[in-house]
């Protein structure tokens, strides 16, 4: 009989989780000398110490993840009400490029999995669950293909090995982007005060000595993100309704962004949350407890079935994902601060998902320095345009 935790429990475990990150980064030197977020260290910890439960017990330990996927919504709709059209004009150029290049990674990716699905025998076409369906699209995108790939083309367990390989990837994604960015920082010795791409005006950055966090500020971020959320809501039954399968953060996202571009300048009398210490409070702990709930919920018991697949396709993965990071990303967004932050999220989406990408830059830009622009170009490409162009990827590749 499976261990069964609910919602209210899963969350007050995630936040535990978190704290515990905290603290365990503070004691631990390399967790911060390689910028591992804390819901990180604690949550691989968390799903580590839970697979020795299964594996002592033979019971498995199931999480009702409800209350996370509403902190991944709330997420995303306050970096949207963060977003100011001046910094996506700025962005444009690099948004095209960034999407250019998170194309050549997707093919790339696709390639890698293929070889990797022929080297243990299975279908070609299994490759796609061992690429982008599994890794840039994560577990939603697997479970979604899955069946297609076993329906129409007779992969057996594809969805598994989707889930696993999703899985794995979160893992190392979640590794990965902190080294890869202080690599590239710390090799060229580079800062904020040298990127030309994040002048930002000190009025426009978060102080919470001016602005301090208060009961008032924080409910007032809590009413213009439920009313984003809200708008986001009805547009997505709306495009779901005209076959358009977008995950439900994209509108809001979306929604976050239009309100805080257009209602300051009709509503002046209003006091606006965007960028006040009272969002950025929501916006930490919300992103913050997803990750820590998404790792510790990781059914590692799972990937014991497909290790030999699992380990080469994740290692070829990772090593092809560094080098097109290190040597083609990093120096088509600038060499400079902005791209070594960039590629800390980078990584963490093309292996992993958006959330990761974000932790990833978080950590990295809490060691050495705020670098708003990618923040703001990298959602936009990760979050909306993959899902659109990793339908047609996943097509085409299957098709050959």
């Amino acid at each position: 009989m499976p261990i069964e935790i609910d919602a209210f429990a899963a969350l007050t475990i995630g936040i535990v989780v978190y704290l515990f990150g905290m603290h365990l980064n503070q004691r631990v030197a390399f967790l911060r000398e390689f910028s591992i977020p804390e819901p990180v260290s604690s949550g691989l910890l968390t799903a580590f110490i839970i697979l020795c439960i299964v594996l002592i017990t033979g019971r498995q330990v199931s999480f009702d993840l409800a209350a996370r996927d509403v902190l991944l919504v709330y997420f995303f709709t306050t970096v949207g009400l963060n977003a100011r059209f001046a910094d996506l004009v700025k962005g444009g150029p690099l948004l095209g490029i960034l999407l250019v290049l998170t194309l050549l990674c997707m093919g790339l990716q696709n390639l890698v999995g293929m070889v990797n699905a022929l080297l243990w025998g299975l279908p070609a076409e299994a490759g796609v669950m061992l690429g982008t369906a599994s890794l840039i699209g994560g577990h939603g995108t697997a479970i979604a293909w899955g069946p297609v790939l076993e329906n129409e083309y007779g992969v057996v367990g594809a969805a598994e090995l989707g889930i696993a390989t999703a899985t794995m990837g979160l893992i190392i994604a979640s590794l990965l982007g902190g080294p890869i960015a202080r690599f590239l920082i710390e090799r060229k010795n580079l800062s904020p005060d040298d990127d030309k791409t994040a002048d930002e005006k000190p009025s426009e950055t978060v102080k919470t000595a001016q602005d301090p966090i208060t009961n008032p500020g924080v409910l007032r971020s809590i009413l213009w993100i439920h009313i984003a959320i809200a708008i986001g809501y009805t547009v997505h039954g709306i495009i779901q309704e005209a076959g358009i399968l977008l995950p439900l953060f994209v509108p809001c996202l979306l929604a976050g962004i239009v309100l805080s571009n257009t209602l300051p300048s009709i509503l002046s009398g209003v006091e606006w949350p965007a960028r006040s210490a009272s969002m950025a409070l929501i916006q930490e702990f919300s992103l913050s407890v997803f990750l820590a709930m998404s790792l510790m919920s990781m059914q590692l018991w799972t990937l014991a079935s497909s290790a030999g697949v699992l380990t080469t396709t994740i290692l070829s993965q990772a090593f092809v994902a560094t080098f097109f990071i290190v040597f083609i990303v990093f120096r088509l967004m600038g060499s400079n601060y902005f791209a070594g932050a960039l590629s800390a999220g980078f990584a963490g989406f093309a292996l992993g998902a958006t959330p990761t990408a974000i932790a990833n830059m978080t950590a990295v830009t809490q060691r050495y320095g705020p670098s708003p622009l990618a923040f703001i170009v990298l959602p936009l490409v990760s979050a909306f345009f993959v899902d659109l162009a990793n339908a047609a990827m996943i097509q085409w590749f299957l098709s050959l």
